[in-house]
């Protein structure tokens, strides 16, 4: 193994929102359906789970235009006012 290359893998903290995006600190890399890749070299990447982003899969904050019905951390039913999933 050359000397400049780590011994231990690189960990990435990713944080579940209970009412918004996937946060993930670090660079990375994000495979898309098509197979193309998206680049991120920011401290924090903003990972959108609503789909409503028109940056996606980068979020745009458009999840902050509905409210979820979330009853407890975690075990929401994932649907809002109108019937329509996260």
């Amino acid at each position: 193994m050359p000397p400049d290359m780590p011994t231990e893998p690189i960990r990435r903290r990713i944080a579940l929102t209970d009412d918004g995006p996937i946060l993930v600190h670090g660079p990375i890399e994000v495979v898309l359906t098509d197979g193309k890749t998206m680049i991120s070299d920011r401290a924090v990447t903003a990972l959108c789970t609503c789909l409503r982003s028109s940056r996606y899969p980068i979020c745009d904050t458009s999840h902050r235009r509905r409210v979820r019905n979330v009853t407890a951390r975690g075990s929401g039913s994932g649907m809002d006012r109108g019937g329509r999933g996260c």
